[in-house]
């Protein structure tokens, strides 16, 4: 930075700070660090002077300025001295026209890919606005960025197509001016070809080009061991080329190509290698044994330029059997048309050259043509299936073969695609589960050391189609869509139809619809959905069959609802009955919420006296969607008990009332039931209590049947038990209570009112269970047969009686229940059969646990068990 100046006025001010190299960036201090002075419109720092412009100088401008280099590439930072701004106060300012301060050059090279930053401030009164135009009136691409309140067009990644003339404008309200520069394209030079290291023999000559791109177009020159190697009569140079004849060993040497223009120099590097050697063989013997196959087809051995070849002793001089079947080639290649087995025979090369010579022999060795005897042949196949691609062949035994399989061009790797391919000993291909990525064309190769022969098919894979795309609804109404979709693979297999789906809320997955037209062939691309239900949500997808199968679905469509109208289904199951007095109850099966076509569901409740033809419908309205009841209630009407009514009831919406459903015939509420007269009950085991009552007389009101309520604590009357029986009975067995406890009991009449007044109620105690065990248990053993003797259980008046015994071997869970009369005295049972059989059928010395116990109707209670000894 060489040094610092400042501008200034009442109404601008110019700080500049001086010199600019590309690696610097500059910033101003504003009094103190690290108050930076920050751009806008009005103030702004030039990266390419280190210039602070202030458009329009305001009192909170006043102060020390300190200019800040930054050295990028070194990380250094100079500051100036600080220098005051004072605002002068002897004049007044005044408006003006903007005046560009910085601006570009009238002409700016650019390199290609670089970033062109182009810099417009202006000062005036008011603070001038700026904007960027291309004076071609090409609009800016996107890569453009206007930056520090438009005072910066950056151009970043630089190309031709940006090249023109730009302008900046600078305005405010007492006018404008106008700066232009142009930007033109340029290119340091970038090689399209370059030369490489070579080796020659002498006397053999040189070429060596090379290619650069540019613009300017560049130009070329040529070094060698950084010497300027100019034409002469062996050496020629033009465009970038260089020609060398007849190379001796003092054009060895390190040869540089150069080109450049204005913009830069580039070198591309080789090494030229002069041998001056005798002949060697070394790098390029003749194999020990050459094999040719019997077929028409050139046989070439390669071996240096211009050797002679001896096939056993005769001589072969180059050219001298060009027109025959063995020639000796310029290059010389011993080359051999139509080979036959009396062409097999060892051959050798010779070499000479001025320092001496040498000479490589082989063996050729004539064989049998390889032939391919079964090939594969195109296929069609079904997705899912398996075939085998014969590849077979006939060769001569001294020939090594080996085979190979492609697929569209590339190798098969059949460790890494095992899971579906297989090569088989004999050189099948084998595909297994063929999928329709599959689909292609396969070769067979088959190389052996003088040939290579392939063959070649098309397998086509046919599978169902894949899934149509795009589903759409074009038009819909309350019960119909038109759908649109675009189609899948065909896989193969022309598509020979489709199928339209739908699901909605209230179905179960997905659901095939009715269409127009009802069959939906493979060249439509467009359908309409009927019997749709109105005001539903529905998603539609798309399958595709053809000759194979149905493919898979299309993504689903979007939701959309159809429009609403009103109710088309009346609900169904009407009926009723019951309730209380003067109430006429109706039943109905609500309708579903698929079915409700649109908002503000709800039912219309008809009824009139059944076979009143002309009476009108008395209606009432249900405003709930889900009720499925109605009890019309009306004291004033005095409805009579159990009279016949015929009802009917529909649905309606917003849109209106649907049908009505079928009359049905519905009886009001009947009256209450009269007082049962007081009954009686008695004790009968633990566990049951039989109770008895009077029928009641004849009544105007029916009787459907009656009812026992029953409780244990009659302080307690709300733990209750019920046994109800339909008809007209006066009996019932209350069963299931508790032994020796006190129970109180009621009958009541019911019918479809409900339950009429209870009786007075009763008191009775259950029996007490018998728990004392039988007593003066015998037993004998003979054999595997047990035989048990006991005395007889007696159960007394209030006890419940002994219906049976119980005989429980320990050793299994198992158990016979025996009943006896309670009138006998001492008896005996013989337990044959289970006991004797499986249970005893033991060991000597074994031990037997038997409990004996009671069988009652309330319980069961075991005696200490005794010990049996099968000794």
């Amino acid at each position: 930075m060489k040094y610092c100046t400042w501008a200034t006025s009442l109404w601008r001010l110019e700080a500049v700070c001086q010199e600019k190299a590309s690696e610097l960036t500059f910033a101003w201090i504003f009094n103190e660090y690290p108050y930076f002075v920050q751009q806008d419109t009005r103030r702004f720092i030039s990266q390419e002077t280190g210039s602070l412009y202030v458009a329009k100088v305001e009192s909170s401008d006043v102060g020390n300025y300190t200019c800040v280099v930054n050295n990028t590439i070194t990380r250094e930072k100079v500051l100036s001295l600080p220098t005051p701004l004072v605002l002068r106060n002897d004049g007044v300012m005044g408006e003006y026209e903007p005046k560009i301060e910085v601006h570009f050059p009238d002409s700016i090279p650019a390199a290609k890919g670089s970033t062109v930053k182009l810099e417009c401030f202006a000062l005036g009164n008011p603070v001038p606005e700026i904007s960027w135009r291309r004076t071609s009136g090409v609009p800016f691409p996107g890569k453009v960025k206007m930056r520090n309140s438009n005072a910066v067009l950056e151009i970043p990644n630089f190309q031709q197509e940006d090249t023109g003339t730009y302008e900046c404008v600078a305005e405010n309200s007492r006018g404008k001016n106008t700066a232009r520069g142009r930007l033109s394209f340029h290119a340091k030079p970038h090689w399209l070809q370059t030369i490489t290291d070579t080796a020659l023999s002498i006397e053999e000559n040189l070429f060596w080009e090379c290619k650069a791109s540019g613009k300017p177009k560049p130009s070329y020159s040529w070094l060698r061991n950084g010497e300027t190697l100019t034409s002469e009569t062996r050496v020629q140079m033009e465009n970038g080329a260089l020609t060398v004849s007849a190379l001796n060993l003092s054009d060895a040497g390190l040869y540089q190509c150069v080109a450049e223009n204005k913009h830069g120099v580039i070198y591309s590097s080789a090494e030229l290698m002069v041998l001056a050697s005798p002949p060697s063989f070394s790098r390029s013997a003749l194999q020990a044994v050459l094999k040719a196959s019997m077929v028409p087809s050139p046989l070439g051995a390669v071996a240096p330029s211009h050797l002679p070849w001896v096939l056993c002793l005769p001589h072969i001089s180059p050219g001298c059997c060009a027109s025959l079947r063995i020639a000796l080639l310029p290059n010389g290649t011993l080359r051999i048309a139509n080979v036959t087995k009396r062409d097999s025979a060892s051959y050798t090369c010779i070499a000479r050259n001025q320092f001496g010579s040498a000479s490589t022999t082989g063996m050729l060795l004539v064989t049998e043509p390889t032939r391919i005897t079964l090939r594969p042949t195109n296929m069609e196949i079904i997705v899912g299936e398996s075939i085998v691609l014969p590849c077979q062949m006939a060769c001569d035994p001294a020939l090594d073969v080996s085979f190979s399989w492609a697929f569209n061009g590339q190798l098969i790797d059949f460790q890494r695609d095992g899971e579906h391919f297989e090569r088989t000993i004999s050189g099948d291909l084998m595909i297994r589960s063929i999928q329709l990525s599959h689909g292609g064309k396969y070769v067979c190769h088959i190389d052996t050391d003088v040939e290579s022969l392939s063959a070649s098919a098309i397998l086509v894979v046919k599978g169902p189609p894949g899934p149509p795309d795009k589903v759409s609804v074009e038009e819909i109404t309350d019960s119909t869509a038109q759908l649109s979709w675009s189609p899948g693979r065909d896989n193969g297999s022309p598509i020979t139809g489709y199928i339209l789906q739908a699901r909605t809320a209230f179905t179960v997955g997905w659901q095939a619809v009715d269409t127009v037209p009802e069959v939906v062939n493979g060249n439509l691309l467009t359908a309409t959905v009927v019997g749709l239900n109105a005001w539903v949500e529905y998603q539609f997808r798309v399958v595709a069959r053809n000759s194979v199968g149905v493919g898979e679905p299309s993504p689903p469509s979007i939701k959309t609802r159809t429009e609403d109208a009103m109710p088309d289904a009346a609900p169904t199951d009407v009926g009723g009955g019951g309730g209380t007095k003067s109430e006429l109850v109706i039943t109905w099966e609500p309708v579903p919420e698929e079915l409700q076509n649109g908002e503000g569901f709800g039912y219309i409740v008809a009824f009139r006296p059944a076979g009143a033809a002309g009476t009108p419908w008395t209606r009432a309205a249900v405003s709930t969607p889900g009720a499925s009841r109605h009890a019309f209630r009306n004291d004033s009407l005095l409805m009579p008990p159990f009279a016949p009514f015929d009802v009917k009831v529909a649905a309606f919406n917003d849109k209106g009332p649907g049908p009505f459903s079928s009359v049905a015939t519905v009886f009001s509420a009947e009256e209450g039931r009269t007082e049962m007269s007081p009954d009686s009950a008695r004790s009968v085991s633990a566990a049951q209590i039989e109770v008895f009552w009077e029928p009641l007389p004849a009544v105007p009101e029916r009787v459907l049947g009656y009812e026992v309520v029953y409780w244990e604590d009659d302080t307690k009357p709300d733990t209750v038990g019920k046994v109800r029986i339909s008809g007209n009975y006066t009996l019932v067995n209350v069963t299931g209570l508790t032994g020796h406890t006190p129970y109180y009991l009621a009958v009541a009449a019911f019918n479809t009112a409900g339950s009429g007044p209870q009786s007075v109620a009763i008191n009775i105690t259950t029996k007490k269970p018998r728990e004392s065990p039988p007593v003066n248990v015998e037993w004998s053993m003979t054999g595997s047969l047990l035989t048990l003797h006991w005395d007889p259980v007696v159960a007394t008046e209030t006890e419940s009686p002994v219906t049976g015994y119980m005989v429980q071997p320990e050793m299994e869970i198992a158990s016979i229940l025996t009943r006896l009369p309670s009138c006998f005295g001492r008896i005996m049972k013989q337990v044959q059969q289970r006991l004797a059989v499986r249970e005893f059928d033991s060991q000597p010395a074994d031990r037997f646990l038997v409990h004996i116990s009671n069988c009652l109707w309330a319980a069961l209670s075991k005696n200490p068990y005794m010990i049996l000894n099968n000794v």
